[in-house]
């Protein structure tokens, strides 16, 4: 896996994955959505720790600078 996600990109993946996280375990949204969310955000934490992406390859994205 080449990285294709890059440092602000990470930061705000993160930022948003925890953020995710915690709404759903914290109970925030009704029903099923607490898991939706949880999950969500572990894909952004997920994605952000491993510096890849599997969307930004379909799409075509590389946020990444380094080659």
């Amino acid at each position: 896996m080449k990285a294709n996600v890059g440092g602000i990109d990470r930061v705000v993946r993160l930022l948003a994955g925890l953020a995710l996280i915690a709404v759903g375990a914290l109970g925030l949204v009704a029903g099923p959505w607490d898991i939706v969310a949880i999950a969500a955000g572990a894909v952004f934490a997920l994605t952000s720790v491993v510096k890849f992406c599997p969307l930004y390859i379909l799409f075509g994205i590389n946020s990444c600078s380094a080659k």
